[in-house]
């Protein structure tokens, strides 16, 4: 390691990626790398990698002397970019975090802690949201997902689950490898967002189903959530885009017994949580919660029409 990277302190058998692609989140990604590197035991390396931008690729270069700094060897996007940092580690395990999260203290030892156990492959942790500004009064947190932070509805203890999300996750490199990483030709390019990492985790379930993925409340990281994405128009959108994701996500995997816990999510989460909205509105003559529940009945609509659309489609 080079100067300035806790060169006394312990360091553990992973590796932490940390993607970028816009010198906009300059000093979000700054702030992500200072979390990463400030964690007890220090990962083995941390790598930044660039998504096709060579003037943020040689500023980072440059300014992070003791940080190795690559760029996505692949096409645009997310996943790509993910891959490609995977590429240039040799620890046994990789870490993700996103250049807009910072992790709290404790977070990489708590997401390692369960690879103890042979049988766990993949683990994730718990983001919340850092808004920039204030949280939106209509905001539900059943929609927490929609700013990149968990919702309500996840699992609030350590457990098995399906799935777990690529700004704070680590996986086995090994079996990182054996699925082949992110898929590239789907997930984050842009304003464009699939579920590459739903996606990632299903494909090694059924590659190891013996396997398990935790989920390690634990391991936290803060999610930054920026002015825009306090919009209402926002809010839309990416329920719009989840429904076409999610469709796009059981075509690729051949099959909707995929889209399992997204069933339960809307089946019996959200009628639950607009019905107490629309209780606790009319009881307390709370305008807030009646907004909550607008917005929850709007964003389900949202996800429904992104999935009709990308149902249609396909068959057309």
């Amino acid at each position: 390691m080079g100067k300035g990277f806790g060169l006394m302190k312990q360091h553990s058998e992973v590796s932490v990626i940390i993607s970028c692609h816009t010198q906009e989140r300059l000093g979000l990604l700054l702030a992500a790398i200072d979390s990463a590197k400030s964690q007890e035991p220090a990962p083995s390396s941390i790598v930044v990698s660039v998504d096709h931008e060579p003037q943020l690729l040689a500023l980072l270069s440059d300014r992070l002397p003791d940080i190795l700094v690559v760029e996505n060897e692949f096409e645009r996007g997310a996943s790509g970019n993910r891959n490609s940092g995977a590429l240039h580690t040799s620890s046994s395990l990789v870490a993700f975090l996103d250049d807009d999260a910072q992790a709290r203290a404790g977070w990489l030892s708590a997401l390692i802690e369960p690879f103890a156990d042979p049988a766990v492959v993949c683990t994730g942790g718990l983001v919340m949201p850092a808004w920039e500004g204030t949280e939106p009064r209509w905001f539900p947190e059943e929609f927490a997902w929609v700013v990149g932070a968990s919702h309500r509805g996840l699992p609030t203890t350590k457990t098995t689950v399906r799935n777990v999300w690529s700004e704070n996750m680590a996986v086995r490199s090994d079996v990182f490898r054996a699925v082949g990483g992110f898929r590239r030709d789907f997930g984050k390019v842009g304003a464009v967002s699939r579920p590459e990492d739903t996606d990632l985790c299903i494909r090694i379930g059924r590659e190891f189903p013996d396997a398990s993925i935790m989920f390690v409340p634990e391991a936290v990281v803060d999610h930054h959530v920026g002015f825009e994405r306090a919009e209402f128009s926002f809010f839309l959108r990416r329920c719009y885009s989840e429904g076409r994701g999610k469709v796009e996500l059981a075509r690729n995997n051949k099959g909707v017994e995929d889209l399992a816990d997204e069933r339960v999510y809307v089946r019996r989460i959200l009628p639950r949580a607009f019905a107490t909205y629309l209780r606790d509105a009319i009881l307390d003559r709370d305008s807030d919660q009646l907004r909550r529940a607008a917005a929850l009945a709007c964003g389900t609509g949202m996800a429904g029409l992104g999935a009709a659309i990308a149902i249609w489609r396909r068959g057309s």
